[in-house]
């Protein structure tokens, strides 16, 4: 028997798995997965950023682990010597409009402990000299690192300590007793004394198959990047993001320098009718029929009806998509971006058509389910990791929602 399973080889799961490691060295411990390969699907298919704690609720979890996160990252990257870039990045606003909305963001940031700086245009333009606009910020904590080699190391760490990885096996039961968790795959059964979900896009189902009922539901958006032709990479020297709008509940098109040298363009977020659909064309009868029939999918599209159709005019029209490039960069032309693989949000939503903003964290008795970890997980999965650890042993105790 095991002391902990963790079901999901992601980020979170195996900085879940690392932080139990390092409270308990001598815990025998199992990560699952039903890939045949770790980070196989959000981890390895994300921007790359190292975050800072920007957009999110003063006092919230996102905030609090997003900053933390952040130094834990950084530290955990110097120290294993994984190749990372502090680059910075700058929040520009294009129109007047947006400008009041800036600095309602540089009150937030200062609430979230960050230092972030004021751009007249001239100073923007010293930064980022190629891009358009009024003003901005410039959050010099922010940085970029290619999260799969960080969760190579996290499996190497994880496997020195004795800790057993099993890669192609997929979840297909579990049983929560009064003294164990009962785990059942297709090649074995795996008894441990306390469980771990971190399974992303399919948390929610594994959460119900542990008999924990709950009104969240992963909808799956896909966020559909381009990159830019390797000409037009100097028109864009770190991150540039937008000013987002407060009314739709993702970031906007940005541009993002990635470890490997290119530029991201993107993402724009559709539904996706799989949950690992990664091309328009995918789909899967059970997960687009729980979309379709769950009652909030439907309260969120009616209220930003208006913003969604502008992602899915983006999703079929390259110049759409371009043109909502040219209003940070100018110079972008439609033949300067070609299309690069897209990645899908495990995002929880509630009966009532809210996404769920923060990370949300439910235990059973013997299990805990993270059922909802979108972006900043990865910049605060060891932080998410910690904070399992630091109180599973007592969740069965006591019903908490870390939330």
């Amino acid at each position: 028997m095991y002391d902990y399973v963790i079901i999901g080889a992601g980020i979170v799961g195996l900085s879940t798995a690392y932080a139990l490691q390092n409270k308990e060295p001598h815990a025998s411990i199992a990560v699952v997965e039903k890939e045949t390969e770790i980070a196989a699907h959000q981890t390895g298919r994300n921007s790359g950023v190292i975050h800072s704690g920007v957009y999110y609720k003063p006092g919230s979890l996102k905030a609090r682990m997003a900053v933390q996160g952040r130094n834990s990252m950084v530290r955990f990257c110097e120290e294993h010597e994984i190749p990372h870039d502090v680059c910075g990045k700058v929040l520009v606003a294009t129109e007047p409009e947006e400008l009041p909305r800036m600095e309602a963001l540089y009150e937030r940031v200062g609430q979230n402990g960050l230092h972030v700086t004021r751009l007249s245009q001239e100073e923007l333009h010293d930064v980022e000299p190629h891009v358009n606009g009024l003003s901005g910020l410039k959050v010099p904590t922010t940085g970029i690192v290619d999260y799969k080699e960080v969760s190579r190391k996290l499996m190497e760490q994880l496997k020195k300590g004795g800790a057993d990885v099993f890669l192609g096996s997929p979840v297909q039961d579990i049983v929560e007793k009064k003294d164990e968790v009962i785990i059942e795959t297709p090649g074995r059964t795996i008894h441990s004394r306390y469980m771990v979900n971190c399974a992303g896009l399919f948390s929610d189902r594994m959460t119900a198959m542990s008999g924990i009922h709950t009104d969240v539901k992963i909808v799956p958006f896909r966020g559909e990047y381009f990159e830019l032709v390797p000409e037009k990479r100097h028109l864009v020297k770190g991150l540039i993001y937008p000013i987002p709008n407060p009314d739709f509940p993702f970031l906007g098109v940005h541009l993002t320098k990635m470890m490997d040298g290119g530029v991201h363009a993107g993402p724009n977020a559709v539904l996706s009718l799989k949950r690992e659909g990664y091309r328009k064309v995918d789909m899967d009868w059970k997960d687009m029929k729980e979309v379709l029939t769950f009652p909030g999918f439907w309260k969120l599209a009616g209220a930003n009806m208006k913003e969604g159709m502008k992602e899915m005019v983006r999703s079929f029209h390259k110049e759409s998509f371009v043109k909502s490039l040219q209003r940070l960069v100018p110079e972008i032309n439609a033949e300067d971006i070609v299309p690069t693989d897209a990645g899908v949000r495990a995002q929880a939503m509630l009966k009532n058509g809210k996404l769920v903003d923060d990370f949300y964290i439910i235990p059973g008795k013997r299990t805990v389910h993270v059922c909802n970890a979108p972006s900043p997980a990865a910049t605060a999965s060891l932080e998410i990791g910690k904070e399992i650890a630091e109180k599973l042993p007592g969740l069965g105790r006591e019903r908490v929602s870390i939330s």
